[in-house]
């Protein structure tokens, strides 16, 4: 397969639409993340597209009866909980070590600086090992 296009490659073809045009994929750095661990669950043979495609049509057909305005601006929120319920139905984890590392997470971004890289330490989970 090649990314070749009758006037070009993919590259010069996206080249060509004006930078003010282009819709970015991501809006957060969490958003790619959330994306690329689900890239890597797959590759590892956690689950197969349609399981996940399941997983997410549900998370966000349950948004939408919740009131969810539908707008795009939630979607990798979706995604993000469809990547958690199928890891846990998998096995690999459990609701209580999925809210574990959400307390540690909202602990460690309490204590970074504005901009900073938001790092995991020991101490952000309280009572508990990061294991």
């Amino acid at each position: 397969m090649t990314n070749e296009t009758p006037s070009g490659t993919a590259r010069e073809a996206l080249d060509r639409i004006p930078a003010a045009e282009r819709a970015r994929t991501f809006q957060e750095p969490w958003e790619a993340q959330a994306f690329a661990i689900t890239l890597a669950l797959h590759q590892r043979g956690v689950f197969t597209w349609n399981e996940w495609a399941t997983a997410l049509g549900k998370e966000i057909k349950a948004a939408q009866a919740r009131g969810d305005p539908d707008t795009g601006s939630t979607y990798y929120l979706h995604w993000l909980n469809a990547i958690e319920r199928l890891v846990e139905h998998k096995g690999l984890t459990n609701a209580a070590t999925l809210q574990r590392y959400r307390e540690a997470w909202d602990r460690a971004a309490d204590r970074t600086p504005h901009g900073d890289p938001i790092v995991l330490a020991p101490e952000d989970f309280a009572g508990g090992s990061t294991t």
